[in-house]
């Protein structure tokens, strides 16, 4: 048989004992919940900044950080590396982290002292 057809085998044989509840070798990654707003906050990005950068819809991202919705699956994934490696994440999207979040945190300072004053 061929290596495709004998990876395919493994990998159903694998599934089906995972949704028997059998313990496996493979490693299961589960993301626990996370607060988006304040991912962003901690970001220093406006919600339109954030969502630009992220690849996300300002409208998707008011609903979770309004609570409305939860973030799944790979949207998830994404909101935890966010939330740990800003930079990275921009790096690889081909942003340039540094000036983008510089640029945001200074954009964040602007709207402070408009309110302020």
């Amino acid at each position: 048989m061929s290596n495709a057809y004998e990876s395919i085998k493994k990998g159903l044989g694998e599934a089906i004992e995972h949704a028997k509840g059998k313990k496996l070798k493979a490693i299961v990654h589960e993301f626990t919940p996370i607060d988006v707003k304040n991912v962003r906050s901690n970001v220093g990005m406006s919600q339109s900044e954030f969502a630009s950068a992220f690849g996300i819809s300002v409208s998707t991202l008011r609903h979770w950080e309004r609570g409305d919705r939860t973030p799944h699956g790979p949207a998830l994934v994404l909101l935890n590396v966010v939330a740990k490696e800003p930079k990275a994440v921009l790096r690889a999207l081909g942003s340039n982290s540094n000036k983008t979040l510089k640029f945001a945190r200074d954009a964040r300072r602007t709207r402070k002292k408009t309110r302020a004053a």
